[in-house]
């Protein structure tokens, strides 16, 4: 279904509610630079090092869309679960799964309470972004906790830049951008005041560094569009 959900007056601060969650397969395709291509990336970062009963964990699953992706990719049966605190979300997640027979296992939970334990892969596409700065530590801490020692943790997220000058024209580029995918002027607009103080960005060096205090060995970046970035994080 196409998304429209900002061609009207918004009443409310961004959420995934039932509305969101009817469009959201077309809204972030659209909405994030080559999503489609960063979400084949993760999946064949994960498929480099599949086995038999390895884990996988997907923060911020939707629809599941990516798990069932890589469902239907992977060779040897790795166990794959996505968190969401969305019901609406997850509802259309079940539909999905069950519709594709795929052995998905979906739990409605709050990332910074759930219990993160002996995982080996922990994805988080475009999620942390919308978790409180104040709070975005600590669950990236829950993450490097949860997983084995030779856990990865992946995630993607959306950047500012210490340049203000760079960061605004990356911004202009970026608008430019969700025209050419068909949104107006006035959805953008809409869409960026109904965002404002929910979705905070950032800096690279941040994200970076964020990771290395919890704990992390290694990060690096593998994928940067403008301000959208994906990272890699060993344990």
């Amino acid at each position: 279904m196409k998304d429209t959900v900002f061609e009207k007056p918004i009443e409310k601060k961004f959420e995934f509610d039932e509305a969101v969650a009817s469009v959201f397969d077309d809204m972030v395709s659209r909405s994030v630079p080559f999503y489609d291509e960063v979400r084949k990336l993760v999946i064949s970062l994960i498929l480099a090092q599949q086995e038999e009963g390895k884990k996988v964990l997907d923060l911020g699953s939707s629809t599941a869309k990516f798990l069932l992706d890589l469902h239907s990719q992977m060779d040897d049966k790795m166990h794959l679960k996505g968190l969401d605190n969305s019901q609406a979300m997850l509802d259309r997640a079940v539909q999905k799964c069950q519709a594709f027979g795929a052995d998905i296992e979906l739990e409605c939970a709050d990332m910074l309470s759930y219990m993160y334990k002996d995982e080996d892969i922990i994805v988080a596409n475009y999620t942390l972004q919308f978790i409180r700065p104040m709070q975005r530590l600590e669950l990236v801490k829950k993450v490097y906790d949860g997983l084995k020692e030779s856990g990865t943790f992946i995630f993607s997220e959306k950047v500012v830049f210490e340049d203000k000058k760079l960061d605004k024209e990356l911004i202009d580029i970026y608008y430019a951008y969700k025209k050419e995918q068909g949104y107006s002027s006035y959805e953008i607009a809409q869409k960026r005041e109904a965002l404002e103080n929910i979705l905070i960005p950032f800096t690279i060096k941040e994200n970076i560094q964020m990771c290395l205090d919890v704990g992390f060995k290694q990060v690096d970046t593998v994928f940067q569009w403008a301000n959208f970035v994906t990272f890699v994080a060993k344990k």
